[in-house]
């Protein structure tokens, strides 16, 4: 493993390298399969999926076309669903917890880049910060999870909205940024 893929796994700041890319091109030939599937193959989708993914629960379902960096930091859990044009930047651990959905082009973003480091900035310099998300939750089409959040327990995101900051259990946020609108 080389030095900056291992900074990345610890959640540092850290730079491209080939060896990233080259892992970054397997995921997506594996994912030129799984997106070029016919309607009627959900065996194979599921095969794909899980020969990529670190887990894909039982009854658990990702719909064509799905985008990800790595795929080996997903976990999808038992009986989520995961909806058309799904975008999981996987720099950092992606957990999606049991019954969850996930509307279509939703966009999972785990890369941090500086904010006022000019320098590294340019450089290309990104940390990773994990996003979770927790059983029975859902998000709306078009949501955008940014990284280091965690979404509870039955929460509802509203489509559109941009996740910024955790969101609690048991709740419906909306908005950019997304913010609590009431309890459920």
């Amino acid at each position: 493993m080389g030095e900056q893929k291992d900074r990345m796994l610890r959640g540092d700041w850290y730079l491209d390298e080939p060896d990233l890319a080259a892992e970054r091109r397997h995921c997506w030939r594996i994912l030129d399969r799984f997106n070029a599937t016919g309607a009627d193959d959900d065996t194979e989708r599921r095969r794909i999926l899980e020969e990529l993914l670190a887990k894909f629960g039982p009854g658990a379902s990702v719909l064509p076309r799905f985008h990800c960096s790595y795929g080996t930091q997903i976990t999808i859990g038992a009986n989520s669903f995961v909806n058309n044009d799904a975008l999981f930047m996987d720099d950092a651990l992606i957990t999606i917890g049991d019954d969850v959905r996930i509307g279509p082009r939703a966009q999972l973003l785990t890369a941090l880049h500086p904010m006022e480091d000019h320098e590294r900035r340019r450089a290309g310099w990104e940390r990773p910060a994990p996003i979770t998300v927790g059983d029975n939750a859902w998000l709306g089409a078009g949501v955008i999870v940014c990284p280091g959040v965690t979404i509870g327990k039955n929460a509802v995101i509203g489509a559109g909205s941009v996740v910024v900051r955790d969101i609690p259990d048991q709740v419906f946020a909306a908005g950019n940024p997304a913010q609590t609108i009431r309890r459920l």
